[in-house]
């Protein structure tokens, strides 16, 4: 057990941090997905690298239960198909995972007309899902609760 009070964290960093093409790279994503640092990519990259290690894993012990169980998260996470393997898990790319954060989809739904001003009105609390608030622009929404996602207009927020 680690230290109560000093959380693990959940990324790792770039082994090379200057690399052109990463910051490219890195620099397109935060654009089109109104991202605030670098950290959330990581964190995508880092959630998306145990999914693969998980499925390279499960391919060589052929283990049913696992395997089930891994799909079925990401069946309900909406990364994958009920009909596709595990095979397909490892042809995900990091876009897919952040296609899935709650700031992602209530910018393609049409609630915000920019992915930044989508991350504001998460974060002042204007977003709810079920009836209940949610201030994490990184909250992951599971393919069963998109429908349920309601955006407060401005004149009921004051």
């Amino acid at each position: 057990m680690g230290h109560p009070r000093r959380l693990k964290r959940k990324y790792e960093t770039p082994k090379k941090m200057f690399s052109v093409e990463r910051i490219k790279r890195d620099k397109k994503i935060i654009g089109e997905f109104g991202l605030r640092r670098k950290r959330e990519i990581w964190k995508a990259e880092s959630m998306l690298r145990s999914f693969r290690r998980r499925a390279r894993e499960l391919q060589a012990q052929h283990d049913e239960d696992k395997e089930k169980y891994l799909l079925g998260k990401l069946i309900k996470l909406g990364l994958i198909n009920e009909n596709e393997g595990i095979e397909k898990i490892l042809d995900l790319k990091v876009e897919d995972i952040l296609n899935r954060r709650l700031q992602t989809i209530v910018h393609k739904k049409g609630f915000a007309s920019t992915s930044l001003y989508a991350r504001q009105k998460i974060v002042h609390k204007h977003v709810t899902i079920n009836g209940i608030k949610i201030n994490k622009p990184g909250f992951m929404v599971p393919k069963e609760l998109e429908h349920a996602i309601s955006v407060k207009s401005l004149k009921e927020a004051k």
